[in-house]
């Protein structure tokens, strides 16, 4: 009888347009709020502002059990109290993004953060959990991306819709990589989310890596390691909604996310604090679930002859430098290909530190021409045959006309290294890159 007749309730209440319902903070703790939701009114992923002595908070429901929702702030819990009102605001996130954004500088919720004033609504208004077209609805991958960066345009060419990924311990050169990328790359439109960084690589990435003429075809979002967990996962999926909204538009989208590892531990945090078992290596299952989920809104839109493509980067940081750490794990399985930076590289001063043996791109069979990957094939087999034999060749112990492959190896070694070194300003075409590399292989011809 208790069931129906809170049933009756909520459906009296449903005839009221707009609903107003309120309820009460019964326990706040480190790990989030406990509001009373008697009517049973909250579902997984409602917002509620409650009331502080600082103005209305915001939080988002993450559990529901009997009597009571669990909600996590978007801010400090500081001056929350126990009997706080809290009034059940009306679904999640929306926006409605216009081209009015080109050029902007906005927070995980949208906001501005650059100081240029309100930004301009669009007509639409979009969801920022929405999933992707239908997989048997998504067009096919484009043509080739030129990055303007020689190693990943030779040796990891990508296409347009193409997801990679680029993995690295800290201070190898990931955000430096990306930097380049969203420098040269040709894109109607580039979405770029730091998310978890430092605050003060903001103004470097947008002065020093994108410029002026960069960042008036981008929307930067910005949400830094000192902000709550929501908010940080509140930029990941406010900077693939605004790139779905570019897309359906018909443009060819870049988007840059630096870095997916710390949205894997925002939601690690999240998951803890709603009650999840921790597993591998303290991350909660829905980590796991949230991982493919951001991955695959990135890519084709819909076959139509309408929607562009979202072309993404996602940086991995690795823990420790084992790429084989549950989050690099999860994200490789997703990726089209990844990108491995490597320290030792890093250390003899080659940059970007990209390693050609271990980096892979799925899409490379249609990005390269038979003759191109051919040229390629011929340069990875030397180059594993070089290292190899590294420490033999460094310490002397190799004689030349042992081995006709490693002669050559050697012969075009530091001719490669120098090719694969690029400074941040410098952009080289993939057509120059190849002309380039076909010349080095050809010195290495014996005579």
């Amino acid at each position: 009888m208790a069931a129906m007749s809170q049933n009756r309730v909520m459906e009296t209440s449903r005839r009221f347009d707009p609903v107003s319902i309120f309820g009460a903070v019964r326990r706040v703790s480190a790990l989030g709020v406990e509001i009373d939701d008697r009517l049973a009114a909250l579902t997984i992923g409602d917002r509620v502002a409650i009331e502080t002595k600082a103005g209305p908070l915001r939080a988002e429901i993450v559990g529901a059990e009997e009597g009571f929702a669990l909600a996590l702030p978007f801010g400090s819990l500081t001056g929350v109290a126990r009997g706080a009102p809290a009034a059940f605001l009306n679904g999640g996130a929306h926006i409605a993004p216009s081209a009015a954004w080109l050029g902007r500088v906005v927070d995980g919720f949208g906001r501005p953060a650059d100081g240029k004033g309100p930004l301009p609504s669009g007509p639409r208004l979009r969801s920022l959990k929405s999933g992707p077209p239908p997989a048997q609805q998504r067009a096919r991958q484009g043509g080739p991306i030129d990055f303007g960066v020689k190693a990943l345009d030779v040796f990891t060419p990508a296409r347009i819709g193409q997801r990679l990924g680029i993995f690295s311990g800290a201070g190898v050169g990931k955000s430096a990589l990306l930097g380049m990328i969203a420098r040269h790359t040709a894109s109607d439109v580039s979405i770029i989310a730091l998310i978890g960084e430092r605050g003060r690589e903001v103004r470097e990435f947008l002065e020093d890596h994108l410029g002026a003429d960069g960042l008036a075809r981008s929307v930067v979002v910005v949400a830094t390691s000192d902000e709550p967990a929501m908010v940080r996962r509140e930029a990941a999926y406010l900077a693939m909604t605004l790139a779905e909204h570019f897309r359906d538009e018909g443009a060819d989208v870049l988007c840059l996310m630096d870095s997916l590892t710390r949205v894997a531990q925002a939601q690690r945090e999240i998951g803890l604090a709603a009650g999840e078992p921790p597993t591998a290596k303290g991350y909660t299952p829905s980590v796991f679930s949230l991982l493919p989920s951001l991955i695959e809104r990135a890519g084709p839109g819909a076959d139509n002859g309408e929607a562009g493509a979202v072309s993404a980067v996602f940086s991995v940081l690795v823990e420790g430098d084992d790429h084989d750490e549950p989050i690099a794990d999860a994200a490789r399985a997703t990726l089209d290909g990844h990108i491995v930076l490597d320290r030792r590289i890093a250390e003899r001063g080659r940059l970007p530190a990209v390693d050609i043996l271990r980096s892979v791109s799925r899409s490379m069979p249609g990005a390269l021409s038979d003759e191109r990957a051919a040229l390629v094939r011929d340069v990875k087999m030397l180059a594993s045959s070089y290292e190899d034999m590294r420490e033999m060749v460094r310490i002397g112990a190799y004689r030349a006309g042992g081995d006709p492959t490693l002669d050559r190896a050697i012969a075009i070694h530091d001719e490669l290294e120098e090719f694969l070194s690029q400074n941040i300003e410098e952009c080289v075409s993939a057509d120059d890159a190849f002309v380039r590399l076909a010349e080095i292989l050809e010195k290495g011809e014996p005579q």
